[in-house]
């Protein structure tokens, strides 16, 4: 049985996460350049659209109607950032803002995504 409480805290949480990273995208642009595969067209489009994209599917989350259609948006969106993952331990090391990204730093952000695509999975399953 779902403990209620803890299932909506890790929701929130969850979707939260999507929002803040989805604004994190207009505030922190050259960031996102830094990362972005430089064989991917339209470099500023995409950075925004996935910003747009995280805040939508964030707040999708948060109600019963769509919740399972954001679960599988995010593992679809999550697993379409992966050539971003693979960029940046390709690319290590590198300074992304004021951070060192080397590559052990760079490796260790995959399994992150297969973190947060188990939980949009859970939330899909679960609904």
């Amino acid at each position: 049985m779902i403990n209620r409480p803890v299932h909506k805290i890790f929701l929130w949480v969850y979707a939260l996460f999507y929002v803040l990273a989805g604004c994190n995208h207009f505030l922190s642009i050259a960031v996102y350049y830094v990362i972005m595969p430089k064989w991917l067209p339209a470099p500023g489009f995409l950075i925004y659209f996935s910003g747009i994209l995280e805040i939508i599917l964030g707040f999708l989350l948060l109600f019963n109607k769509t919740r399972k259609l954001a679960s599988v948006l995010i593992i679809l969106m999550l697993i379409a950032f992966l050539p971003a993952h693979i960029y940046m331990i390709r690319k290590a090391p590198f300074m992304l803002g004021q951070i060192m990204i080397t590559p052990l730093i760079a490796w260790l952000r995959l399994p992150f995504q297969l973190v947060f695509i188990g939980w949009a999975s859970y939330y899909y399953t679960k609904e």
